[in-house]
């Protein structure tokens, strides 16, 4: 990172990839993430066992190894075990991290809602999106000053570790008719740690961020149909996204086709930020 008496950044201290032809830069074989684009992955649940179900498809479809694991990201001691687990688990090494829980509120105004239920939705989505990133860069700071694998194999196919967290496209706006203000700021504080720590991993790992917009998954299940109208109409799409619709940003994100991409977010949100 920068020279605390300065503030200058050490120069090249992260290098470009090799490889000068863009598809090779978005393969991901032999590491440890995104399935069809070659890596092998794990796979983190808290209590939704469908999780069990989807890593023995993803083995099936894509060829790769893929395990589910049961880890509550609300302390960072199971995170640190965890992440540690896994490693061990696969090959040794942890190249690519996605921090992907989060939990709504839906208690409406935040003076009338219940304090334990701010406390528990800061505490997964903020809390839980710290650990993963320390317990991920800890292995990344070692991999990239060691070059070896835990039991000490040398380490191929290593640049730098990229961590990306989903944020919100509620970090950047105030959703309406829904009021959500504890979720809302959980979402603009991991925007900011992700930039944040982005200066503070130079040399070793990236971090990122992407902020969905209004996305067809079970965390919006709860809004009533015609509250979904009320935002579908300042959405410039007139629509909500499909899961499907993130790969893009994510396999971009996680792969060296972004290795000169560091601490940003990448809004995907059908324009409704935009106006």
């Amino acid at each position: 990172m920068a020279a605390m008496s300065t503030g200058a950044f050490t120069h090249d201290n992260m290098e470009a990839p090799a490889s000068k032809l863009v598809m090779p830069l978005f393969s991901l074989k032999g590491r440890t993430a995104i399935a069809e684009a070659g890596a092998n992955v794990a796979i983190w649940y808290n209590s939704n066992k469908k999780a069990l179900d989807e890593a023995a498809n993803i083995e099936k479809t894509y060829g790769v190894k893929c395990k589910a694991y049961q880890v509550n990201v609300s302390t960072w001691e199971t995170v640190q075990a965890g992440v540690d687990e896994i490693v061990k688990e696969f090959n040794g090494r942890l190249d690519i991290f996605v921090a992907n829980s989060g939990i709504a509120w839906e208690e409406g105004s935040f003076i009338d809602g219940p304090l334990d239920t701010m406390q528990k939705v800061l505490k997964v989505n903020l809390d839980g999106t710290l650990f993963c990133a320390r317990a991920a860069a800890l292995h990344w700071r070692r991999q990239k000053k060691e070059g070896t694998t835990v039991d000490g194999q040398p380490l191929e196919n290593f640049t730098y570790g990229s961590f990306i967290a989903t944020a919100s496209m509620s970090g950047h706006i105030v959703n309406i008719p829904q009021q959500q203000t504890v979720y809302n700021a959980s979402k603009a504080a991991v925007i900011h740690a992700c930039r944040s720590l982005a200066i503070e991993w130079v040399g070793f790992a990236r971090a990122n961020t992407i902020s969905p917009g209004y996305i067809k998954t079970d965390i919006s299940a709860f809004i009533p149909a015609e509250t979904k109208n009320i935002f579908k109409d300042k959405i410039p799409m007139g629509r909500e996204g499909e899961p499907e619709e993130l790969k893009g940003a994510y396999l971009y994100l996680a792969s060296d086709a972004s290795s000169y991409t560091t601490g940003i977010d990448i809004i995907v949100d059908g324009g409704y930020c935009a106006p």
